[in-house]
């Protein structure tokens, strides 16, 4: 392909490229897979699959960018695994921090007024 784009693996992730305002609160929301997703999260770390089961959704990545374009940091720890056939993979399990907690937990304060 003559216009193909060189492969940049210098550029950011999806958390460091939101702008800095953004991170600073948490904008909440009505979307029940967003609710669904943030209540499983709350009670513990989940991995994609979790993410999706639970959620109701078929793209828990995307659903994860979504909840970050809205305020949370949602980041995501690559833990070793084996996969079905034996082979050890890298699984990414998604978590709240610590300033994720307080930013729900606000949210859901003023939500529940």
């Amino acid at each position: 392909m003559k216009n193909a784009q060189p492969h940049n693996k210098a550029r950011p992730s999806a958390p460091n490229s939101l702008n800095s305002s953004a991170l600073n609160k948490f904008t909440g929301t009505d979307n029940p897979r967003h609710l669904r997703a943030l209540h499983a999260l709350l009670v513990s770390p989940q991995p994609r699959e979790s993410i999706d089961s639970r959620a109701g959704c078929s793209n828990g990545p995307d659903l994860i960018a979504d909840l970050r374009r809205r305020g949370l940091d949602l980041p995501c720890e690559r833990t070793p695994c084996i996969d079905r056939d034996g082979l050890e993979i890298k699984r990414g399990i998604y978590y709240l921090s610590d300033r994720d907690r307080r930013r729900v937990r606000a949210w859901l304060k003023t939500r529940n007024r």
